[in-house]
C-alpha cells in the first residue's frame, strides 16, 4: 500500500473551498440589491440633475410640451420654496444644535455602551431615530446619525460586529417612516396654521389642528406598529458577522477627536466688555428663558392644536438657548450646524425646480388625477400613501409636495367621508417612505456618518420594499 501523505490540519483548512455564511432569504435580499446599488446609485446632487431630467422628458411624453415649455416651467418654479426652504433648514439647524449639546451627547454615549450585538445595536439605533423622529424629523435626522457614528465607533474598539450600512438606515428610520405623522409633520403643520394656502384657495374652510394629524389614537397606533414593524426587520435584515463591514471601513476613526463630556467654557485671559457681553449667560439666559416660557404659555392657551411650523421652529430655537445660555457659544454652535445642511440648500431650488415643470406642464395633475380617479372610501388612505409616495421621488419636500396635490385630495377624501386628519396621515407615511430611495433627505446623515449615499441605499431600499406589505395593510384595515 502506497504511503499516504499527511496533511495538517492548518493546510487542509487551506485547501477547503471558501464557503459563504448561510443567510436567510431576508438577508440574501439585502445584500443583493446593496451590491446592485453600490455600483450603480450616483450622488444625491446628481440624482436630483437626473430627475429634473426625467420630469423634463415626461412632460414632453405625457403632455406634449415643447423644450422652451419645459426649460420656462422650471426656471418659474427655481425659487418657490424659498419661505419653505428656510423653514425646513431652520428645523434642521436648530435640531443639529441640540443634538450636539455635551448633555445630549452623553445620554448618546450612555446608549451606544447598551447592546450586546450587532443585531442589538442596529434595533436600539433603528428605535431611537424613529422615537426622535417623530418628535421633530430634524431631531431624529441628527441624533440617529450621531448615534450612528458613535454606535460604529464603539463596536470597533469592542469587538461588536455591526454591518455599518445597515446602521446609517437603521439611523434614517425616523426620516423614512415615523416622522410625518409626529410633531414636525409639513403637511400637518401647514394645515395648522391660520389662513394657510389651501384655505387661501378655497380647498378648505378651516384649520387642521394637531389633534387630528398627531395627538389622535390613528396616528399614535400607526406610530407605535411602525416601530415594532420596522424594528424587526432591521433585526432580519442583519447580515452574518462574516460579511458585516466595520466602521473603520469608511471611515478613519483614529482622526476623531475625543468626545469632551465636560462642559468647557472658553476663559479668556484679559476679557474685554464685549467679551463679557458675546458670552453674558444672564443676557442669554433672560432672552432664552423668556421664549421658552412664551412657547410653553401657547399650548397653556391655545391647547396642542396649536402646534404648527413656525412653533415648532420658535421653541426648538429657544431651547437650544437655554441649553447653552452664553450668546457667542450658542452662535458658533448654530453657524457649524448651518454647514451640515448646506447641500439641503444647494438642492432645494433644483426640487422647486421640478416641482416647476411638473405644474407649469400639467404633468402632476395628469398624475394625481389618474390616481385620485380610482380612489374608493375603502382604498383612499392607500392611494394617497402612493400619491405621496411617488410625487416624493421627484420632490422630496413634504410641504412642497403638499402644496401641489393637498387641495386636491381633501376635496376627494372629504367627499368619500375621510377624516382630515386620515388624510394628512395616509398622505405623510408616503412621502416618508420613498426617502429610503431618494438621498436628499440622507445629506446631513451622510456626512456626520462619513459614508456615501451609494453605500446604505441598498439597504435602503430593500427596507423601502419590505415596509410595502406592512403600510399596504396597515392603512387599508386600521379604522380612523
Amino acid at each position: 500500500m502506497a504511503h499516504e501523505e499527511q496533511v495538517e490540519p492548518k493546510e487542509a483548512e487551506e485547501l477547503q473551498p471558501h464557503r459563504d455564511p448561510p443567510m436567510t432569504p431576508v438577508q440574501k435580499m439585502g445584500e443583493v440589491i446593496a451590491d446592485r446599488v453600490e455600483r450603480w446609485m450616483p450622488n444625491p446632487f446628481l440624482f436630483a440633475i437626473l430627475l429634473t431630467y426625467v420630469a423634463a422628458i415626461t412632460a414632453f411624453i405625457s403632455e406634449g410640451s415643447g423644450p422652451i415649455e419645459i426649460a420656462q416651467s422650471w426656471y418659474g418654479g427655481f425659487w418657490d420654496l424659498l419661505q419653505f426652504a428656510m423653514q425646513m433648514v431652520l428645523i434642521l439647524v436648530t435640531a443639529n444644535v441640540v443634538a450636539y449639546h455635551p448633555r445630549v451627547r452623553r445620554g448618546i454615549l450612555f446608549l451606544v455602551k447598551l447592546p450586546k450585538n450587532g443585531r442589538q445595536a442596529v434595533v436600539l439605533v433603528g428605535i431611537a431615530s424613529m422615537i426622535t423622529g417623530w418628535i421633530s424629523w430634524g431631531l431624529g435626522l441628527i441624533f440617529g446619525a450621531i448615534l450612528v457614528r458613535e454606535m460604529g465607533k464603539h463596536a470597533e474598539t469592542t469587538g461588536i460586529k455591526i454591518h455599518y450600512p445597515l446602521l446609517a438606515v437603521a439611523g434614517y428610520m425616523g426620516m423614512s417612516l415615523t416622522w410625518g405623522w409626529g410633531l414636525s409633520s409639513s403637511a400637518g403643520l401647514l394645515q395648522a396654521t391660520e389662513n394657510n394656502a389651501l384655505i387661501q384657495l378655497g380647498f378648505l374652510d378651516r384649520v387642521i389642528p394637531a389633534t387630528e394629524w398627531v395627538f389622535h389614537s390613528y396616528p399614535l397606533t400607526l406610530t407605535g406598529l411602525s416601530i415594532v414593524y420596522g424594528s424587526l426587520m432591521l433585526y432580519l435584515l442583519c447580515p452574518p458577522d462574516e460579511n458585516c463591514r466595520q466602521i473603520s471601513r469608511y471611515v478613519d476613526v483614529t482622526k476623531d477627536a475625543a468626545i469632551d463630556e465636560t462642559d468647557k467654557n472658553v476663559v479668556l485671559d484679559n476679557p474685554t466688555l464685549a467679551d463679557r457681553i458675546d458670552n453674558s449667560l444672564l443676557l442669554g439666559g433672560i432672552i432664552a428663558i423668556t421664549g421658552l416660557l412664551l412657547f410653553i404659555s401657547v399650548f397653556l392657551t391655545e391647547g396642542l392644536g396649536a402646534l404648527d411650523l413656525n412653533v415648532l421652529n420658535f421653541g426648538f430655537l429657544m431651547i437650544g438657548m437655554v441649553l447653552y445660555l452664553s450668546p457667542s457659544k450658542y452662535q458658533k454652535e448654530f453657524y457649524d450646524a448651518v454647514l451640515g445642511s448646506a447641500g439641503v440648500i444647494l438642492l432645494f431650488p433644483f426640487y422647486a425646480g421640478i416641482i416647476g415643470i411638473m405644474t407649469g406642464t400639467g404633468l402632476v395633475d395628469t398624475m394625481t388625477e389618474s390616481l385620485l380617479s380610482i380612489a374608493t372610501e375603502e382604498n383612499f388612505p392607500v392611494i394617497a400613501w402612493i400619491t405621496g409616495g411617488i410625487l416624493n421621488l421627484f420632490v422630496p419636500s413634504a410641504g412642497g409636495e403638499w402644496a401641489i396635490i393637498g387641495g386636491p385630495m381633501m376635496v376627494v377624501g372629504s367627499e368619500l367621508g375621510i377624516p382630515y386628519g386620515q388624510i394628512i396621515d395616509a398622505y405623510a407615511v408616503g412621502d416618508a417612505h420613498t426617502n429610503l430611495l431618494n438621498p436628499f433627505w440622507a445629506i446631513p446623515l451622510l456626512a456626520i456618518s462619513g459614508l456615501r449615499a451609494r453605500d446604505m441605499f441598498g439597504y435602503a431600499i430593500t427596507m423601502m420594499i419590505l415596509l410595502i406589505p406592512f403600510i399596504a395593510i396597515t392603512l387599508y384595515l386600521l379604522p380612523y
